[in-house]
C-alpha cells in the first residue's frame, strides 16, 4: 500500500456514475426527462440533507423559545414572592 493510503477507495460513487449515465442518455436522445429528473441522483441527497437541517434547526429553535419562557416564568414567579 502507498504512504498515506488508508485503504479507503476514493471515486466517484454510485451517485456519480448514475448521474453521468443520465446525462449521457439524455444528450444522446435515449430519454427525454426533465433536467432536474437527470441531476437528481445529485439534486435529492442535497434537498434531503438541507430538510433534514432545517427540520433540526426549527426544533432547537423551538425549544429555546420554550425554555426561554420558562425561564421569565420562573424570574416573574420570584420577583412576585420577593414583592409580597
Amino acid at each position: 500500500m502507498a504512504e498515506g493510503n488508508s485503504g479507503r477507495s476514493g471515486g466517484i460513487g454510485f451517485l456519480g456514475v448514475l448521474t453521468i449515465v443520465f446525462i449521457v442518455l439524455q444528450l444522446t436522445g435515449k430519454i427525454a426527462w426533465s433536467w432536474f429528473w437527470v441531476l437528481s441522483p445529485i439534486l435529492l441527497p442535497i434537498i434531503i440533507g438541507g430538510s433534514i437541517a432545517l427540520l433540526v434547526f426549527s426544533i432547537v429553535a423551538i425549544k429555546n423559545k420554550l425554555a426561554d419562557k420558562r425561564r421569565k416564568k420562573r424570574l416573574l414567579d420570584i420577583k412576585n414572592k420577593a414583592s409580597k
